[in-house]
């Protein structure tokens, strides 16, 4: 078992490897002059092909650590935040594969398989074992549950780098004045850039074997124990801290907020903010995605509009199969009921919505271009949230994860 676990965490590093070569192939393919006419539009070039071959020798490493790890641990390695994040970033790269190979698009490779590796990278930062399932996760249903929606939510998230690339494409960024559109495209690079320094930070942190303990008051009025692994900015309810020169919380959080996990988002946010404005001082103070709208001269809008739109409708329906009703038939086996509004069933309703509305939007009334590109890139922004946010901080049936 312990040599399959190494197995399989060998060929995820391989399958890595193999993404950020694919990254190196399109962004030489983009960034490369000669590889443009006259009128600026890319001509094919063999570095998109590269790219493209590399991606998919990355999927089939990325698929062997997924059945490799399922014979170790015997069960669908998506039980725990580590397994389902990095599976969801599998799915992101499979479905860049299946579309790509339609679209042939080098700067949606550029956008997306650097997102494939950060959502790794970000998966990386949990814990690794393999556990026995608890009993509630004891299930067939629960499998097809969530790797129905993972894959789902990689064909989503196809969608919103068509969006992004869209927007940034079309847009007006030259300005000095912030407009809502701009404020809401930096916000997105902010965001990425978030992802990023929590890696870059949590990996220092675990360098240094940085450890905080804490006594503090649980959900049942009963003391427990609880183990920071970044500097406390907030802290436990009614914390105590046990660990000697470490830092002190600047405010405690009720039982109902998974205070550790919160800490985390914060340090996120807080380093990326760091990052971010670093690299707008290297840039000269011009904001990030202005600095990549050159890149897209060549980019057509239509075609990533359209691209977009085909990840949505397919997407969508996985996602009602997955995320709601094979979700309700696991609920209703392992907690005897269908639908319960803990916080993870609500947001799932509230994707399914959201996409609902987009499609109905993008039939009957026509929203083609920027505000169809708007809502791809809010609804996987919902979908992280919900990954992230929801499945951390706040607590509930999910918080196992």
């Amino acid at each position: 078992m312990n040599s399959l676990a190494e197995l399989s965490s060998n060929l995820l590093y391989i399958a890595f490897v193999f993404y950020l070569i694919a990254t190196i192939c399109y962004a030489v393919s983009v960034t490369g002059r000669k590889f443009r006419n006259k009128e600026g539009e890319f001509k094919n070039n063999r570095w998109g092909t590269w790219g493209y071959i590399a991606t998919i020798i990355a999927v089939v490493f990325a698929f062997s650590y997924f059945f490799t790890r399922w014979a170790a641990g015997g069960h669908a390695p998506v039980s725990n935040m580590f397994e389902y994040t990095a599976f969801l970033a599998i799915c992101i790269s499979l479905a860049f594969v299946i579309i790509n190979g339609i679209y042939k698009s080098n700067v949606l490779g550029l956008f997306t398989i650097p997102i494939v590796m950060l959502i790794i990278a970000y998966a990386s930062v949990f814990s690794t074992d393999i556990a026995p399932l608890v009993p509630s996760l004891q299930s067939n249903w629960l499998a097809l549950h969530v790797i129905t929606t993972a894959v789902a939510q990689g064909i989503l998230a196809v969608s919103f780098g068509a969006g992004l690339v869209y927007l940034v494409r079309t847009l007006d960024l030259s300005g000095k004045k912030m407009t809502k559109r701009t404020f809401g495209i930096e916000f997105i690079m902010y965001t990425l850039l978030s992802a990023l320094a929590f890696v870059i930070v949590t990996n220092v942190f675990e360098a240094v074997n940085y450890e905080a303990e804490f006594m503090y008051i649980n959900e049942y009025g009963e003391e427990a124990e609880k183990l920071y692994e970044l500097p406390a900015i907030v802290g436990p309810n009614e914390g105590v801290l046990l660990t000697e020169d470490r830092m002190s919380p600047l405010v405690n959080m009720p039982d109902w907020i998974i205070s550790e996990d919160l800490n985390t988002v914060i340090w996120a946010f807080g380093s990326g903010f760091v990052l971010y404005w670093i690299i707008r001082l290297i840039g000269k103070n011009r904001r990030i995605s202005a600095m990549l709208q050159p890149l897209l001269k060549g980019v057509k809008p239509q075609t990533v509009d359209e691209l977009s739109y085909r990840a949505i409708a397919i997407g969508f329906p996985l996602f009602a199969l997955g995320g709601l009703a094979f979700a309700m038939i696991y609920a209703q086996i392992a907690w005897t009921r269908f639908w319960g509004w803990d916080p993870k069933e609500v947001w799932a309703l509230i994707t399914f919505f959201f996409y609902a509305a987009y499609l109905h939007l993008r039939l009957s009334r026509n929203w083609h271009g920027e505000r169809s590109a708007w809502l791809a890139v809010i609804g996987f922004a919902i979908i992280m949230f919900n990954l992230i946010f929801v499945n951390l901080v706040i607590a509930g049936l999910h918080s196992y994860a």
